[in-house]
């Protein structure tokens, strides 16, 4: 509302107007959504401002007498003085100051990058189960996704570079007389996968090397010992041959799997502390603690040994749906539903779960939120099923304990989703996290790739630590005996050798009679031995081609596997068929010499260095 005594003074100081809000809105970090300018009839110097975010609100209220200043809800350290004569003209502006309310962080700027269309998984027949799952699983080999199926229940394994348009009667892994429910794979073995059913059972695969060339239909090992279906499966994390299972009978079973039976029906240990159906499960950094989520809305902390609670919630403040461990935090986060049915994220102390250390609602859709944790750049993200944004923040051990950074946004709302292990990244475009989300109204499967932007093309080193590999730190039986070990770790670097990241004063290794089966072999501490006495050799070659070397997985075959950036090289497995892929290979080979490049001047100005050294010691020795 504005007198009409003002509205030419408003309409010739529009400019000064629109400098004053501009200061505004760089006090305030953002702009504003919808601003309110109000003068008083009686006052001719009085301005009444009004501005509304999503996030705050800024009011202010000048009078010629009053002085008084605006003040934000949420409060902003903002000073700012205006006299206002004959309409809007400013005489006086004093200087603004205020203290950023975000924290420096080099993920501040990640952004989602999704694949283009011919490097996406297009016509996938997605399930349409409404199981809460991530109904999808990658390793840097292989993508499985749960499929749609008449009888019986089966489950899609492609190759992960067999992007396009997927053949609908490509083979399936179809074994189960139900429902696939649940897929993973085996953090140390690429070519193992589990799943679980609705004909309450779970079922261990292989794999072949080359791929599904025909429908698989007879596990490796099957599980049987739940009396109802079985929602969830989970690997241990550092420990070789255990699996978790709970299912619709309340029970948590632990399996091993280095057993010379094919069917296997008594579990190692039966865990009975849960009154309904167990939601999630996740084991902390090396194994020794089970979190899990149920249906009575608790979250539960427990000794995955003997099955003992250690701790349980009694909050009813927060109802949980899905639960994780936070790394090497001792935090829990927890997704789930406020008292007023909004959507919710809690931070939990593994050692008191009475309360919750920290909350915040997020909005008040209805699906449910998926937590995911990178323990080695300390992000979250958070996204929904049915959603098509995922949200994420960087985690710190003081509080406020969770930093908004930023969210992805997209038309596409996604089913499930998939998480390709860290040791499968392109590290040469700064990828820190990859989703594959399933798009079931275009029956796709959408890479989305997590990138810090960084200028160089070369390694950065800040923002890949050490982490975890896909060794076991240990067998079945050390772990069952009560040995807890954390994961063994490996370097991201291109050139590096997977296998000669290995934990110092481990003695012995994985020992069961699987390490062999289906005339497969993995290299043995002899092996290994070798490899670093010839390391020097391996230099030499690695300095002319910055990859990864694999090991053969077939005994009678010297042929060798190479990784670059986090995939598999396709120079060295099968030449180009189409157009398509002779120009992608074109374009990974321009990039592979632009990295020799720059690997050539960092040598040679460390060369220089080290004749400028050379030529100081000898000085100084002169002089002496």
């Amino acid at each position: 509302m504005i007198a009409h005594d003002l509205l030419p003074a408003l309409l010739t100081n529009t400019g000064r107007a629109a400098g004053i809000l501009s200061m505004f809105t760089q006090a305030a970090g953002q702009k504003f959504d919808c601003v309110y300018v109000d003068f008083l009839p009686s006052l001719s110097s009085s301005l009444f401002l009004r501005c509304f975010t999503r996030d705050l609100t800024w009011n202010y209220n000048s009078s010629a007498g009053s002085g008084k200043q605006g003040s934000f809800s949420p409060p902003l350290f903002l000073h700012l003085h205006l006299s206002f004569r004959s309409g809007l003209r400013v005489l006086s502006t004093d200087r603004m100051t205020w203290r950023p309310q975000y924290r420096s962080s080099k993920y501040r700027h990640v952004f989602g990058k999704p694949a283009t269309k011919e490097n996406c998984y297009d016509g996938v027949p997605i399930t349409r189960s409404v199981h809460d799952n991530h109904l999808c699983a990658a390793n840097p080999r292989f993508i499985a996704v749960i499929t749609e199926c008449a009888g019986g229940g089966s489950f899609l394994v492609l190759s992960i570079h067999h992007t396009g348009k997927v053949d609908p009667h490509h083979p399936k892994v179809s074994g189960h007389r139900g429902n696939v429910l649940d897929i993973k794979w085996n953090p140390f073995d690429d070519f193992c996968i589990a799943s679980c059913s609705e004909d309450a059972t779970v079922k261990i695969w292989d794999i072949p090397e080359h791929g599904v060339l025909k429908n698989i239909t007879v596990p490796w090992k099957e599980l049987q010992g739940h009396s109802r279906r079985v929602g969830l499966i989970e690997w241990h994390p550092t420990a070789n041959n255990i699996i978790f299972s709970t299912g619709y009978d309340y029970q948590v079973l632990m399996w091993r799997l280095d057993v010379p039976e094919q069917v296997i029906k008594n579990p190692v240990r039966s865990i009975s502390v849960h009154s309904d159906v167990v939601l999630s499960m996740s084991f902390n950094t090396d194994g020794s603690r089970l979190a899990t989520s149920c249906k009575d809305k608790k979250i539960r902390v427990i000794d995955p040994r003997t099955g003992t609670l250690l701790q349980e919630t009694n909050c009813k403040l927060h109802r949980a749906s899905k639960v994780l461990f936070l790394g090497n935090l001792k935090m829990l986060l927890s997704t789930g539903n406020s008292r007023w049915n909004h959507r919710q994220i809690a931070l939990w102390d593994q050692e008191d779960l009475s309360q919750p250390s920290y909350s915040e609602d997020l909005d008040g859709s209805s699906g449910v939120l998926f937590p995911f944790y990178d323990s080695d750049t300390h992000m979250l993200y958070i996204a929904g099923k049915g959603d098509g944004n995922i949200r994420y923040y960087e985690i710190s051990p003081e509080k406020p304990y969770v930093h908004y950074l930023t969210e992805y946004r997209s038309l596409l709302p996604q089913k499930g989703m998939g998480v390709m292990p860290k040791r499968g990244l392109d590290v040469c475009s700064c990828e820190v996290f990859r989703f594959y989300k399933l798009v079931t109204i275009k029956s796709l499967i959408e890479p989305l790739s997590m990138i810090v932007p960084r200028r160089s093309e070369s390694y950065q080193e800040d923002i890949y630590p050490m982490t975890a590999g896909n060794k076991p730190a240990m067998t079945a039986d050390e772990w069952i005996s009560g040995l807890d070990k954390g994961p063994l770790m490996m370097s991201l670097r291109p050139g590096s050798k997977l296998d000669s990241y290995v934990e110092v004063g481990l003695s012995k290794g994985p020992t069961d009679s699987t390490e062999t089966r289906h005339s497969r072999s993995r290299p043995g501490l002899s092996q290994l031995i070798h490899e670093r006495l010839d390391a020097k050799e391996e230099n030499v070659r690695k300095e002319s081609h910055p990859t990864l070397l694999l090991p053969s997985t077939d005994e009678n075959s010297s042929s060798t596997t190479y990784v670059s950036n986090g995939q598999l090289d396709s120079t060295h497995c099968s030449p180009p068929k189409t157009e398509n892929e002779l120009r992608q290979m074109f374009y990974k080979q321009q990039e592979e010499i632009r990295r020799l490049r720059e690997l050539l001047n960092q040598k040679d100005v460390r060369m220089k260095q080290l004749e400028l050294e050379i030529k100081n010691v000898k000085n100084s020795q002169a002089t002496l």
